[in-house]
């Protein structure tokens, strides 16, 4: 095993560095100053996130503005524009979001989340400059987010997890062309749902193990998180099984240059992507849940929810899934609790019933 080789967290963070480097170069001078001032507290990709939102932003701005249309691009726009924005001016952005054109001449929906994103993100460069006295008005602060409206987790149901992992071992539904792949990746496959499954993590830290993140001993795996922290999540039988028969096989596979220490490789022998693994998931969940759209996040819902339904503690759900306030796991399995309150209506007596 090549000990030379970056891990994966670090790779990414390296490409994310060159990425923001090339998007900055399209932005105004002075969010270079707010890039380098929330570097230490963000993550790379939350940089990328805000720095393609803040040229959704710019742009709009020359597009419907003909005074700020005058200076021509983007990078040349001044720092005391953004002076002169106010919250209606935000508000009216907010409604562009909600349909806007690309540049391939079709149209861009954002939901409300994407639209909060965005809206986060301008919030966040506004209270920076202030802060910094780079900008004397905040008309960011004085608008309110737009409200989410709760929407149903999908997730698999026992029975749909059986029909998946049965799918994934027999491909017996699949398509000729998939089942022409399908003895080559089944063991891969079985063991990155299995893992899903029966542990709850990301999908980006699925993709991102090595193969020293593994630990049979203590049956646990090494992941790293939201905020670079790194955490051991614990694995049962069922995955343990699944991931020893692909180990057996991984052993076999000459990984590709800079995949040396990778987990799951894909078929030219590089480290599995998030696409990929995607891809994987709706192939199998098709037939096992043709009704349901079963996305790798929905695969830790799935787990989420039955870790809530056996414990009943909803801090430990929210440590196990990574999450860093207890109120977003709440959010998530508010139904469950519902049903919760609802079962423990009869179980306290207030007084006994004699026998007639």
């Amino acid at each position: 095993m090549a000990s030379n080789v970056p891990s994966y967290s670090t790779q990414v963070d390296q490409q994310n560095i060159l990425r923001l480097r090339e998007m900055l170069a399209e932005l105004p001078d002075y969010c270079r100053t707010y890039f380098r001032g929330i570097e230490p507290r963000t993550q790379s990709r939350t940089r990328i996130a805000y720095a393609y939102d803040l040229k959704i932003f710019f742009s709009y701005l020359m597009e419907n503005n003909p005074e700020i249309a005058k200076y021509g691009t983007i990078q040349n726009i001044p720092i005391r524009v953004l002076d002169q924005i106010t919250p209606t001016d935000l508000e009216e952005y907010m409604e562009y979001l909600k349909y806007r054109p690309d540049e391939n001449g079709s149209g861009i929906l954002n939901r409300e989340t994407g639209i909060k994103r965005k809206l986060s993100s301008l919030k966040s460069f506004y209270k920076y400059l202030y802060e910094k006295e780079m900008v004397s008005n905040n008309p960011a602060a004085r608008v309110q987010m737009p409200k989410l409206h709760e929407h149903e987790i999908i997730r698999l149901d026992v029975d749909e997890v059986a029909l998946m992992l049965d799918e994934i071992e027999s491909g017996d539904r699949l398509t000729e062309r998939q089942k022409m792949f399908h003895e080559k990746t089944k063991l891969r496959d079985l063991a990155m749902v299995t893992l899903m499954l029966g542990t709850g993590i990301r999908v980006s830290e699925c993709v991102g193990l090595d193969l020293n993140d593994v630990d049979f001993k203590n049956d646990g795996i090494r992941v790293h998180r939201k905020g670079g922290k790194e955490q051991v999540v614990y694995f049962g039988d069922e995955v343990e099984e699944a991931l020893l028969n692909y180990m057996e096989e991984r052993e076999q596979i000459s990984p590709a240059a800079g995949s040396e220490n990778a987990l799951f490789l894909s078929l030219q022998n590089r480290r599995m992507n998030v696409r990929s693994v995607e891809n994987l998931v709706k192939k199998y969940a098709r037939t096992a849940a043709p009704l349901k759209k079963i996305t790798p996040h929905k695969l830790r819902s799935t787990y989420g929810t039955s870790l809530y339904r056996e414990t009943g503690d909803i801090y430990l759900v929210a440590d196990v899934l990574g999450h860093s306030d207890v109120n977003t796991t709440r959010k998530h399995y508010a139904a469950i609790q519902e049903d919760r309150r609802r079962s423990a209506r009869n179980v306290v007596k207030l007084r006994e019933k004699e026998d007639p």
